[in-house]
């Protein structure tokens, strides 16, 4: 399809892009037209998990079961850890070094994160690799492709007002979502 990414373009999504559901959604739709293929470990799968605590025992469970169901649908998107890299590098929160060490050993091609701080552009382009935020890669996808982002967002808008029971409007949606710049480019 016109537009589209080579689907060799592999993107790590850190946890804080697979954490929230609703921004999830939106980049894994993404990925499913093939505009990119993306990239994890169990390490930041479990970090999704962890962060799911906070909405109590019910987010946890929740987590799990998505990313049951995340590990089913991209069976080759989990990659092994990879200590011996990790322990070569050096990012300012040495938290984040395993993101960086599978990005590394999984040849990808960026990191997409909200984390822009501990993934200084320098530092990741010495591994060959890019930051990406996440609503910038929409938007430009959306540029690209806007039919497809569309149908992505419309089908992520549908089963976000199907599970809430409310009815959730695409731009406030997306802003919540930390999607602002894709929630104006589909609103305009």
């Amino acid at each position: 399809m016109k537009g589209k990414a080579e689907p060799a373009t592999r993107i790590v999504l850190d946890a804080c892009v697979l954490y929230p559901t609703v921004m999830r959604e939106i980049l894994l739709g993404a990925a499913a037209q093939g505009h990119f293929r993306p990239l994890w470990s169990a390490r930041i799968l479990e970090e999704w998990a962890r962060a799911a605590q906070k909405i109590g025992p019910e987010g946890t469970a929740q987590a799990r079961a998505e990313i049951a169901l995340l590990r089913a649908v991209w069976p080759d998107a989990e990659l092994p850890p990879a200590p011996g890299i990790e322990a070569r590098l050096w990012l300012p929160d040495a938290a984040d070094r395993h993101v960086l060490a599978v990005a590394v050993a999984g040849s990808a091609d960026a990191i997409m994160t909200l984390n822009a701080r501990d993934f200084p552009r320098a530092l990741l382009a010495e591994e060959g690799l890019s930051r990406l935020d996440p609503d910038t890669v929409m938007r430009d996808l959306w540029q690209r492709d806007p039919d497809g982002i569309a149908e992505v967002a419309h089908k992520v808008l549908a089963e976000a007002n199907r599970l809430s029971g409310d009815i959730w409007q695409m731009r406030p949606l997306l802003k919540k979502a930390r999607l602002p710049r894709l929630a104006k480019a589909l609103s305009s």
